[in-house]
Order: C-alpha cells, then sequence, then structure tokens
C-alpha cells in the first residue's frame, strides 16, 4: 500500500427496510374470529398477500477511493448520501455488505455522542479505556493526560460518571480523547455541531494541527467554508456512490452544481427534506419591484417572497438562509425574530409572506434553503430550494455593481466630516 492508508474496493452496505400496512384498530374478539375463519382457508391460496414486506435499500453501493497518510479529506454530500454510514464502515462500528477495506495505522473516531465512552465510568476512566483500545501503554496516555482534560473544560466533572454529563461536555471530552491520544487516522463526522461557536473553533483549530503533523483525517461536514479551509481533498457522495473523488476544490465544486440541478419549482416532488410533514412546502413566489410585477432581483431594490404551504399550523414561523456560490451562508430571515405578527393569520391563505424594502444582496448567484416550524418543532426543511440571480442596482441613489470580493452584502451607511 506504500503511503496509502486506507484504501476502500467496491465497498456496499445493504439495509433490510421493514414496511407494514397501515390497518384499522383490531378487538381481541376480531383476532380470534379472524384465526378461526383462516383454519378454512388453503395455505395455497395465492390471492393473499402478506400485510409486512421487506425492501433492500442500499446506502452504500460500489465505493471505492484510496487515502494517502497525510490527507486532509472532507466528505460531503446531501443527507442520506451514504456519508455517516461510511464512516462507521471505517471505524468498525458496521461491517459492510460488500468489498474490502485495508486500513494501516491506529484509528480513533468521533462519530456520535456517546460513541466510545462507556456511561458508567467517569471521565477520567474514559480517557484511560479509549487510550488503551488505540493501544497505548499507561504511561503514554498519562503524559498527555492533563492536556486531554485542559482541552476539554471538564476539570470539575472529571471523577464523575459520563452518563450525567451534558451533550456539550460529553463532546468536548470525546473531541479531547480522540485527537490528543496521537492516532494515525482521525475520523470526525458532524458530531462538533452539538459544541458551542468558541468550542467550534478549537476544535478546527486543533485538526488543522493534527493535519500538519501529517496525520490523517476524515471529516464529514455540511459547512463547506470548514472543508474547504481544512481538507486538500474532497469527496462527493451522492445516493450511496462516489460521484467526484478530487481535489476540495472540485468536489466541492460538482457538489453545489448538483444542489443547482435538484431546484425544481414544484417542492411537494422533491423527496429530500427533513420534518414531521404536518407543513410542507410547496412552491415559492420570488418578485421585486414596487408593483411586485417583476421576477428579477436587483441590488438595492424591494423584494418579496412568498412561501406556499400545504396546511397552517398554530404558532407557525418560516425560515429561509441564502448562500453564495461557495456554498458559504450569506443571510439568515427568520419570522419568528422579525415577524411582527402570527403567522397562522396571514391574510392570503397557506402562504408565508417575507418582504424586504432594499435587497442589501451585492450581485450574483445564491442558493436558498428553507424550514417551516410548527410550534417549535421542524415541520419541512429542503435545501436548495431555489437558486436567486441578483442584478446590480443602487442604494440610495449610488450605483451597486458586482461584488468586490470583500463580502456579499451591501449595508446601508454614510461617511461624514468631524465636526
Amino acid at each position: 500500500m506504500s503511503d496509502t492508508v486506507i484504501q476502500v474496493e467496491n465497498l456496499g452496505k445493504k439495509y433490510i427496510i421493514g414496511h407494514q400496512t397501515q390497518e384499522k384498530y383490531t378487538a381481541l374478539r376480531d383476532v380470534i374470529a379472524n384465526g378461526a375463519k383462516g383454519l378454512f382457508k388453503s395455505f395455497q391460496d395465492q390471492k393473499f398477500k402478506p400485510a409486512n414486506y421487506q425492501e433492500e435499500f442500499w446506502a452504500l453501493k460500489d465505493v471505492s477511493f484510496e487515502i494517502k497518510q497525510g490527507d486532509r479529506v472532507g466528505i460531503i454530500g446531501r443527507n442520506g448520501a451514504g456519508k455517516s454510514t461510511l464512516l462507521k464502515i471505517l471505524s468498525r462500528i458496521t461491517e459492510p455488505t460488500q468489498g474490502n477495506i485495508k486500513i494501516k495505522g491506529r484509528v480513533a473516531s468521533l462519530l456520535e455522542v456517546g460513541t466510545g465512552f462507556h456511561p458508567e465510568l467517569t471521565g477520567r476512566e474514559n480517557i484511560y479505556l479509549n487510550g488503551a483500545i488505540l493501544g497505548m501503554s499507561k504511561a503514554e496516555i498519562k503524559r498527555k493526560f492533563d492536556e486531554i482534560v485542559a482541552f476539554a473544560e471538564v476539570e470539575k466533572f472529571l471523577d464523575t460518571p459520563v452518563k450525567r454529563y451534558s451533550s456539550g461536555m460529553y463532546v468536548r471530552l470525546a473531541f479531547a480523547v480522540a485527537a490528543h491520544l496521537e492516532p494515525e487516522i482521525l475520523i470526525v463526522d458532524e458530531v462538533l455541531a452539538v459544541g458551542d461557536v468558541q468550542f467550534q473553533k478549537k476544535c478546527l483549530g486543533k485538526m488543522e494541527e493534527v493535519g500538519k503533523e501529517g496525520r490523517t483525517i476524515l471529516f464529514v461536514s455540511h459547512n463547506i467554508g470548514v472543508v474547504q479551509t481544512l481538507c486538500n481533498r474532497g469527496i462527493f457522495l451522492q445516493k450511496g456512490s462516489v460521484d467526484t473523488n478530487d481535489s476540495s476544490y472540485v468536489a466541492i465544486t460538482s457538489y453545489l452544481k448538483s444542489l443547482e440541478a435538484s431546484v425544481t419549482e414544484n417542492l411537494l416532488d422533491r423527496i429530500d427534506r427533513r420534518g414531521k410533514g404536518l407543513v410542507k412546502l410547496s412552491h415559492i413566489q420570488i418578485t421585486t419591484g414596487d408593483d411586485y410585477s417583476s421576477t428579477k432581483l436587483s441590488t438595492g431594490r424591494p423584494a418579496r417572497f412568498v412561501f406556499y404551504l400545504t396546511d397552517i399550523k398554530p404558532k407557525l414561523s418560516c425560515i429561509f438562509t441564502l448562500y453564495d456560490q461557495y456554498g458559504q451562508p450569506v443571510i439568515n430571515f427568520n419570522s419568528k425574530i422579525h415577524g411582527t405578527q402570527d403567522l397562522t393569520d396571514s391574510q392570503i391563505g397557506k402562504a408565508c409572506i417575507c418582504e424586504i424594502d432594499e435587497l442589501g444582496l451585492l450581485p450574483g448567484r445564491y442558493r436558498m434553503n428553507v424550514a417551516i416550524l410548527s410550534d417549535g418543532e421542524l415541520q419541512d426543511a429542503i435545501d436548495a430550494v431555489t437558486v436567486i440571480d441578483v442584478e446590480p442596482g443602487e442604494m440610495r441613489g449610488r450605483p451597486m455593481a458586482v461584488a468586490s470580493g470583500y463580502g456579499n452584502t451591501c449595508v446601508y451607511h454614510r461617511w461624514i466630516l468631524p465636526v
């Protein structure tokens, strides 16, 4: 394998999904009566189909790639693309259905809150346990112990069973152990999102440090900016298969193009959505101008976004975020924070409306993600709902051309002479 530390060949993972037909409520007497009737029916009667049936689902299919020592690989893709399944197989948590994996070196993984820790043991005991699992001696673990505890910031709770830790404390200690016990390969999933912003920055700094030391990192994240900064390579998974395996720039470009390609006018056709589904987003109308007659948005001009829904529920709220062409979030609009009235009382029926007097986006192309909530519960969330092209315009009479390279938004302000 030379300097290849991970080699994956024709990897596949199959799950069996059980389906059960919905039936009306059945009383005990009905069960007994139906059972008695069944005694008189032929077992060979093919007209009667089972109420339950099973379906094969391939979370991964024919996945092949190699990772060299010192590579920092970002694994990206939509929800359900197979990213987490791939990391679980590489971490030996899940067995593959088919294919071969060769790994050279010690692997430390942080995939889910709770992975690798024994809940009944204390933080101190879990540090030594994880080190032993990685094949380290007690002396090696002791040498790193103070550094791990300081990084995790859990000194006061070091002798408390980790089952009593908050999710944030758990993740801090788990990441500190995984990153400091000198594994040759570090595997990290989106679990870092559990921590606060300051700790996330600390984790990313530590992963950069680990990468500079020549160790290998596999990192799953929906934050494209972090993948760009941290990773030199990218693997874009789509529907369980490798779509792109190249530099991080090329993989991210392919991923963003795939998001734009999924845009459809009738959003009810989209199956890649999340939420309880009691309320769904059906389509969006975007217009501009004083009479809202034009569909072309311009910097400094009014904009109107209408989100049509399948139903109206109590305490409804709508959130949408715009991302630039590099996948970085630019601006967020939240009706719960900025709305002046309950959207349940919408005057035009099943819709949420957001109006902007002066669009503060510089010219360019933007992608929109939308989430609909009811009483704090996520009902519907769709990524890449639509793509918006903003044309050059004016902000308070001053022309706004293409972005200067220092951001995507313009905020009205003024410069004055000192008095």
